[in-house]
């Protein structure tokens, strides 16, 4: 059985492809082959049968003629032409699950910011302010995951460990972590922003989750709620989400990710002060070539062999 080659498209970031290459380069039969350009990607992807990106733009698509597996670096894979590549025959595997252990931290954070007002405090020492904030205990609350995989499946453990009771929901109940205390059927997903103290979208984008929250979910939820969102921006609609923090129909909101990145400078979230901002960054880990190297070595033993049924991660 020959050993496949492995393709790293400059798509994944120079510094990514650095770290990631050598470590490939110990756990798997072929050759790694690093692409640093785009002449580069364009050079090498025409033999390529495994191919390592995070996109898999058209005219790469158009000379990729011997492709048989995609992996892709980032959990969501909305920037993949998925029904293009199934009809190809292209496997097409995803990094779901690596992500899960720095994302739920800092889920855990903007919940302690909110319940212990830490935005208020460290607003009143940006202004040199001596100024006593009342908080609050997370014990007691309820947590609404919604979306409960690798990473929904950590948010709840974390939050439950602090006292927190866990609602969540799946497609696929049966395969819900007994870590969550109760299982919502994903259609059913308003019971569980009525009765939520803190929301957390960690789902997916796909055609239908695609504007999930918006005003009529906004006002379920009441002004004593904290939206999260670490999915994709495209999950709540931004329009709406500014009425409701402008007219406090809801306590605030903690945003990784935005419908337009980076947010544009006159976003009137900027503004806000009940919304909590950071740039993308709730996945950010040192761990995670080391994880993306364990998923792709996982599966390159099944590849080569031609047992696709048993790779983890296959979204294709």
């Amino acid at each position: 059985m020959d050993a496949p080659d492995v393709l790293l498209t400059h798509l994944i970031g120079t510094d990514r492809a650095a770290a990631l290459a050598p470590l490939l380069e110990n756990a798997i039969a072929g050759e790694v082959r690093v692409a640093r350009s785009p002449a580069e990607t364009d050079a090498e992807i025409g033999d390529a049968r495994i191919v390592v990106t995070r996109e898999f733009p058209d005219r790469l698509f158009e000379r990729a003629t011997a492709l048989e597996w995609i992996h892709a670096i980032s959990a969501g894979v909305d920037h993949l032409d998925l029904d293009r590549l199934a009809e190809a025959g292209v496997v097409v595997t995803n990094s779901s699950g690596i992500h899960a252990e720095p994302i739920a931290e800092q889920v855990l954070w903007y919940l302690l910011t909110f319940e212990r007002r830490l935005d208020q405090a460290i607003a009143n020492a940006e202004h040199d302010r001596w100024r006593r904030v009342e908080g609050g205990e997370l014990r007691g609350k309820t947590v609404g995951v919604v979306g409960v995989g690798a990473i929904g499946t950590r948010i709840a453990e974390l939050c439950s460990a602090l006292g927190t009771t866990v609602l969540g929901t799946k497609r696929d109940l049966t395969s819900m972590p007994a870590v969550v205390d109760e299982a919502i059927p994903a259609e059913e997903y308003h019971e569980l922003l009525r009765r939520s103290d803190y929301v957390v979208l960690a789902c997916p984008l796909t055609g239908e989750t695609e504007g999930l929250i918006g005003d009529d979910e906004l006002r379920l939820m009441g002004g004593e709620t904290v939206l999260v969102n670490v999915g994709r921006g495209e999950l709540c609609d931004e329009t709406a989400l500014t009425r409701a923090l402008q007219n406090d129909r809801i306590r605030g909101a903690g945003l990784d990710t935005f419908a337009t990145e980076p947010l544009p400078a006159d976003s009137p979230l900027w503004n806000l002060p009940s919304a909590v901002l950071t740039p993308h960054m709730a996945g950010s880990t040192p761990h995670k070539p080391e994880r993306w190297c364990s998923l792709i070595e996982t599966n390159y033993e099944p590849f080569r062999d031609g047992d696709r049924e048993n790779m983890v991660n296959r979204v294709v």
